[in-house]
């Protein structure tokens, strides 16, 4: 991906925030085999600060600093829970509350590298949800994490039954398909398999608001990207 590809949301002096495609890294991985964000930026800035990090496969806002001052400044912020942070996300299933605080402590998989697990004696995590619509086989809801672990939103969801959709690691990982929710499906001659709407996982970093080094309120915005606003339209097409 060329840097001219890339969405700015905000940038000055200090600080970039961009909207990471899904699929891209943040930072490069021990092997180096392909391209990341801070790769990208730092040809066009020549030395960019990573502050937090989006894994993977979510799509959305995430902010780098220009330089020391301002990284250790929004590092501090960040481990001071002095930004709210939202997401957006399809989860899998009708989620019976509509809002609601899931607080249970996370801790790293005693086998299995890099993934998380639910543990009493892992680190305080606390995720606040709001179901936004119910979408048939699914549900959209807005989160605000007031802790950063690791796939905390992911392990929640899947703690109390409603995994992200496509999340191979804390769910089935299934691809969505217009024949699992449209009732009269037939695929075009043309096809021989049905291609799925999506199948990345479902899940996108919207907002971060914070106060900058001046105290002046950032607030920083990421619509949901094409393929997930293409889900969306049609699967409120064919809820009823």
């Amino acid at each position: 991906m060329s840097r001219e590809l890339l969405e700015i949301l905000f940038e000055n002096d200090d600080l970039i925030a961009v909207s990471k495609p899904a699929g891209l890294l943040t930072v490069p991985d021990r092997e180096q085999k392909e391209t990341s964000l801070k790769e990208i930026l730092n040809n066009k800035y020549g030395r960019i600060f990573v502050v937090h990090r989006l894994d993977r496969d979510t799509s959305g806002v995430i902010v780098f600093a220009k330089n020391e001052s301002t990284h250790k400044y929004l590092s501090q912020l960040f481990e001071g829970r002095e930004v709210q942070k939202f997401y957006l996300g399809l989860v899998n299933g009708s989620i019976p509350n509509k809002t609601g605080t899931i607080e249970s402590a996370i801790a790293e998989h005693p086998v299995i590298k890099g993934k998380m697990v639910v543990h009493r004696k892992g680190k305080n995590s606390i995720t606040d949800y709001e179901v936004l619509e119910y979408l048939g086989l699914f549900s959209w809801v807005k989160f605000q994490i007031h802790t950063g672990r690791t796939h905390q939103i992911r392990i929640h969801m899947q703690h109390i039954g409603h995994s992200i959709v496509c999340d191979e690691t804390y769910g089935d990982g299934k691809p969505v398909l217009l024949s699992s929710f449209k009732k009269k499906f037939h695929l075009s001659k043309k096809e021989e398999e049905e291609k799925p709407i999506l199948n990345r996982l479902a899940l996108h970093s919207h907002q971060l608001i914070f106060k900058d080094a001046d105290g002046k309120e950032v607030n920083i915005i990421a619509e949901p990207p094409k393929d997930l606003r293409a889900l969306l339209n049609q699967l409120r097409k064919w809820k009823s």
